[in-house]
């Protein structure tokens, strides 16, 4: 691995003396770890290796195809780095009943599904993305995620300005210039400058700043990013400590997680360094707001048309449906927790919302078509459509979005399919074939399927 000489120089005045077995470490395999769905995984009892500072995750002792395991599309687990699971122990602390959440940088989605697993039924989580492909495989992986109580938004930082003090907390994954990405993806090795890094330090404070207003007095934004520098890092938590008043808090942390201090041991922060701990590179630092509210007249939501009454028999898709507010966006019924309703409608008044909730589905003539995020959800009734289970074989050729046949005492019409027990989504049978239902550009497209059955946790 050749690393640019400006790179090696200043990352050795960080680590002197540990300086050679980190250039060791870069040189090994990456770790690969998984975090489950407590509320979906089962059979998990062949996962041993925890990572130490998240309860369900887990590393793996090597790689597997994931593509081709079933249980990954079905939302039981997500692939995740195991040093970003660390958001989940700076968060938690934080977190009350009713909390209002942004992951601003959210795609792909790791965080935000960490976050969602941890959030009480009337908390809301507000993952968000700039980049619109991107936002939206983060709504993807939020609808396998299976949680009601999500909103997934394509918008810039400036856009989240005009929600003064709304939010109780705060993540900014920060765009960076990936120094702690080095071993996994080379590619960002060649793209590495000094004036890159500037440029990254620049650019966050600007977003910080952008969301600064709308987070609530008291509030907390954690700050993380996935490199080694000091200008992205450090020094733009004391910037945002001294510019924006800000506290800047610890974290519980223990001695056997080898997580490294701050440079500058005046702050608390964390680092994470991959000759030291089993994980990538990765820093994070949780701040407080400080000050009292400056706006106490913060608009309700509105609906925009006159609101349409949803048809009884969507209500029999839910369990629980009666705490559940029904409506339309755009041709899709959705569903949304009826004690964030009103948030939701003022954030669609405010923002560029991709999912809001569950997606239920959508009427052609009078023929309801169920979507794949109500067959994910942890709130289908599973009672409302006949369920077939199938094997590994099919279950593949379901998700590379291919044709498959039903045993013919299989009841016509809209079928749930299920892999142990999983729902995977939906088919429309007809008999002498199966409509497959599964969202074009969710689907497989691999060619290259393994002679066996991948199955991760169990």
């Amino acid at each position: 691995m050749h690393l640019p000489s400006e790179f090696v120089e200043r990352t050795k005045e960080i680590l002197s003396s540990e300086w050679d077995d980190f250039l060791s470490a870069l040189g090994q395999e990456p770790p690969v770890s998984i975090r489950i769905n407590k509320h979906k995984a089962k059979g998990t009892d062949t996962l041993s290796n925890i990572v130490p500072w998240c309860e369900n995750g887990y590393y793996l002792g090597q790689r597997p195809q994931f593509t081709f395991d079933p249980l990954l599309h079905a939302g039981c687990y997500y692939v995740q780095e195991a040093s970003s699971m660390f958001v989940g122990q700076a968060i938690k602390p934080h977190l009350k009943e009713g909390s209002r959440v942004l992951d601003l940088c959210a795609a792909p989605g790791g965080k935000s599904t960490l976050i969602a697993g941890l959030l009480d039924e009337h908390s809301l989580l507000v993952s968000n993305e700039l980049i619109r492909s991107r936002a939206n495989i983060l709504a993807e992986n939020m609808m396998k995620w299976g949680k009601a109580n999500t909103i997934v938004t394509n918008n810039c930082p400036a856009d989240f300005s005009n929600l003064k003090e709304f939010f109780d907390i705060i993540l900014v994954d920060a765009p960076c210039s990936g120094e702690g990405m080095f071993r996994k993806d080379e590619e960002t090795i060649d793209e590495w400058s000094l004036a890159n890094v500037n440029l990254c330090s620049e650019r966050q404070q600007k977003i910080i700043s952008d969301i600064w207003d709308s987070l609530k007095p008291d509030g907390i934004l954690i700050y993380s990013t996935c490199t080694y520098n000091t200008e992205e890092n450090e020094k733009n938590v004391r910037w945002i400590s001294e510019t924006l008043d800000a506290e800047i808090l610890p974290i519980n942390t223990e001695k056997e997680w080898k997580i490294s201090p701050a440079v500058d041991n005046q702050i608390p922060a964390y680092r994470f360094f991959p000759h030291k701990t089993l994980g990538e590179g990765f820093f994070l630092s949780v701040l407080k707001k400080d000050g009292e509210s400056q706006y106490t007249n913060r608009k309700k939501g509105r609906d925009k048309k006159q609101k349409v009454k949803a048809p009884s028999e969507l209500h029999n898709l839910l369990t629980d449906s009666q705490d559940y507010e029904f409506f339309k966006k755009g041709n899709y019924w959705q569903a949304i927790s009826k004690s964030l309703y009103e948030d939701c409608n003022y954030l669609s008044d405010n923002l560029n919302i991709l999912n809001a909730g569950i997606c239920l589905g959508e009427y052609k003539g009078k023929d309801f078509i169920p979507h794949q995020g109500l067959a994910l959800s942890l709130q289908l009734d599973r009672e409302a459509y006949p369920c077939f289970e199938v094997d590994w074989n099919t279950a593949i050729t379901y998700l590379r979005r291919e044709n498959i046949i039903l045993p013919t005492d299989v009841k016509k019409g809209y079928v749930l399919l299920t892999h142990k027990d999983a729902p995977i989504g939906f088919v429309k049978n007809l008999g002498n074939r199966a409509n497959n239902l599964y969202p074009q550009e969710w689907r497989i497209r691999s060619a290259n399927i393994p002679n066996e059955p991948v199955s991760v946790i169990g």
